[in-house]
């Protein structure tokens, strides 16, 4: 498709990695940029693929939930004291360890499903067309690291 467009977002997250052999097994942080990549083979009535601020609505309250929470494999077995004392700030991805690339693949699911509401409203400020497809998702774990998931 000719036109692409792309909406980064920042969040500060942590992850355990219960089945990797070294450190990452322990909780730790990352400052993580979210790409989400959309694309048309043409422009809309307003010369754009779609507003920036169609795409903020449609997965960026969804990413503030990452923000500052703990991702862990629900088959950790830390898993279930920390939900009880942190509640939603542990966030459970079931019996898969939160590594950047299920992350990214995650957070693509999650956009795709936006997408498809965002095209089949009627009442939004920011109209999306029906010719806009989610092309991928990049997550950053450093400056220097990236997984991204597309179909």
């Amino acid at each position: 498709m000719p036109f692409r467009i792309c909406k980064s977002f920042e969040i500060e997250n942590g992850h355990m990695l219960s089945k990797h052999p070294d450190k990452c097994k322990f909780p730790h942080g990352h400052s993580r940029k979210v790409e989400v990549v959309f694309e048309a083979h043409s422009l809309d009535r307003r010369e754009m693929v779609c507003d920036f601020k169609a795409i903020k609505e449609m997965i960026g309250h969804y990413l503030d939930r990452f923000d500052h929470a703990m991702c862990i494999n629900t088959a950790d077995p830390q898993y279930t004291a920390l939900h009880e004392v942190y509640g939603d700030q542990i966030i459970g991805f079931e019996n898969l360890d939160p590594t950047t690339e299920v992350l990214a693949q995650h957070f693509f699911r999650e956009a795709k499903s936006a997408l498809a509401a965002a095209i089949s409203s009627s009442t939004t400020t920011y109209p999306v067309s029906d010719g806009v497809r989610l092309s991928s998702v990049r997550v950053w774990e450093t400056s220097s690291s990236w997984a991204e998931y597309s179909e």
